[in-house]
């Protein structure tokens, strides 16, 4: 028999074995790496992109679930015990890590036109303002989101409640990255989170949990776009807090009076902050014992900050939700606004209703990243399986109880005397606005001790500033320079200050 007819019956005896055959089912505990280079803008550098998995263990060590990840280094570092380390989560919650990783801070970012639109042929170039210059980073998919799966046990069903909730997402979470930490010799590095959206309730958690349980203290956290992180805000202040975001995207869609719409937004933002918190809100607090006159007053105002008719205003009581305003604001034109990114516009069945039809800025999200993270996996990182990349996982229900996030977060600054928290939004996100996330910083430590390790980024951009050409540049040297600052080059945690 020829060489090549014993070589081809023992492919077909592999295959028929399924040696060669892919699956649907996710190693455990895998890694692939591969080696690359970028071309930054302070010079180019050789680094390592491993990606695989690593799993989950129950209290007996049998492994639930299987986290995938991807984990950059920078190749010419002799020593990393003063180089940061990145961990980054996306949200949702059952969001994969594919929106930061390949259009923020990781060393590719998707072909998207300056403002953020899909560019066909879909896929990915490099991103020369790459975190990966001073740090090195690591994205996290939790379960059920990415590549990442549980692993149920012979004939038994999952329990949902280890993984799907704000308190069970925090706890696993960190046993995965102290295990992390350890397998990649990291203890001695600063270490800094960063989450977007539902991630930063994630990475408010992760700062007490880790710190707490895992004896791991954080240097930074980093919060893109937050959620309310269990900060209340019921009643007149939620209502109050919607005008300055609703200002934002009228400025964008040029729907402001002339003497606004011809100020810079940050200006006109100011103004509007001002009238929300000493006119607005008071207004609101007593809105059912108002005169009628002093209602219309509050109404006309409003108009004059986002270009609504204040009849709308006064049909709705003054508490015009997000949902109408986002169908609302461009009605005459035909036209409706995205939420998570206001610049983004849709076309409807019929002008008539109180809501949009779809968000038309997901669309458009969708349309340009799943393609990309599927290419990008396979032909850059040489990830090859048949399970799906979920964009969007599930993981609902999702359990929201207890949520004091916000009041973790707080609780680890004020024991960890190195924690510093940067938050970044972009003024026109209507489903985390900018103005909550001040909101969020203002009221998370009211004593004002901790006030001084607070900072505040906005951008001219939605929930992804970053998919805007200048926003990606100014959002990642605003990220460098939080890293660079929280650096404490040998200082000692003072626990207490003296004169």
């Amino acid at each position: 028999m020829k060489k090549s007819s014993i070589l081809s019956l023992i492919a077909a005896l592999f295959v028929s074995i399924g040696l060669f055959a892919q699956s649907r089912t996710l190693a455990v505990d895998t890694i692939v790496t591969t080696h690359h280079k970028l071309n930054a803008v302070n010079g180019s550098f050789m680094y390592t992109a491993q990606t695989g998995t690593q799993p989950v263990w129950d209290e007996n060590a049998n492994p639930v679930a299987s986290l995938h990840y991807t984990y950059y280094t920078r190749d010419d570092i002799r020593n990393r015990d003063n180089r940061p380390l990145l961990i980054s989560f996306n949200g949702g919650p059952g969001s994969g890590s594919v929106w930061m990783h390949l259009a923020y801070t990781g060393p590719r970012v998707l072909n998207i036109d300056d403002e953020g639109y899909p560019v066909q042929p879909y896929g990915f170039k490099e991103n020369p303002y790459s975190v990966l210059e001073v740090a090195d980073i690591v994205y996290i998919n939790p379960v059920n989101t990415g590549y990442s799966r549980t692993i149920p046990a012979s004939g038994k069903e999952i329990d949902r409640s280890r993984f799907f909730g704000v308190n069970a997402d925090i706890k696993y979470l960190a046993e995965w990255i102290n295990t992390f930490v350890s397998r990649n010799n990291r203890w001695a590095s600063p270490k800094y989170l960063i989450g977007e959206s539902y991630g930063t309730t994630r990475v408010s958690g992760l700062a007490y949990e880790l710190q707490n349980n895992q004896w791991m203290y954080l240097n930074g956290v980093i919060l893109v776009s937050p959620t309310d992180l269990g900060i209340k805000r019921d009643g007149p202040v939620e209502v109050a807090n919607r005008l300055p975001y609703f200002t934002a995207a009228a400025w964008y869609q040029k729907t402001l009076p002339s003497d606004l719409q011809s100020k810079p937004l940050e200006e006109v933002l100011e103004e509007v902050e001002n009238y929300t918190i000493n006119t607005l809100l008071p207004g609101l607090i007593k809105i059912g014992f108002e005169s009628e006159d002093h209602k219309r007053a509050l109404a006309q105002k409003m108009e004059y900050y986002t270009g609504i008719d204040a009849e709308e205003f006064m049909r709705h009581n003054l508490d015009m939700s997000y949902r109408y305003f986002w169908k609302e604001l461009l009605r005459d034109q035909g036209r409706t606004i995205g939420r998570l990114d206001s610049r983004y516009l849709g076309i409807d069945r019929m002008d008539a209703g109180s809501g949009s039809d779809f968000n038309s800025e997901l669309t458009s999200w969708l349309h340009s990243f799943t393609p990309a993270i599927n290419y990008y996996m396979k032909n850059e990182l040489n990830w090859k399986t048949d399970v799906k990349y979920n964009m969007f996982g599930p993981v609902h229900p999702w359990d929201r109880s207890n949520d004091n996030t916000g009041e973790n977060l707080r609780q680890a600054m004020a024991m960890n005397p190195y924690l510093h928290v940067m938050t970044q939004s972009g003024y026109f996100d209507g489903a985390c606005t900018y103005f909550n996330a001040k909101y969020n910083m203002w009221q998370m430590d009211p004593s004002g001790k901790l006030k001084d390790r607070f900072s505040f980024k906005g951008y001219h951009s939605g929930h992804m500033m970053y998919l805007r050409h200048e926003d990606l540049i100014k959002a990642n040297e605003d990220v460098k320079a939080f890293l660079k600052a929280t650096s404490t080059n040998g200082k000692p945690a003072l626990y207490t200050q003296h004169d």
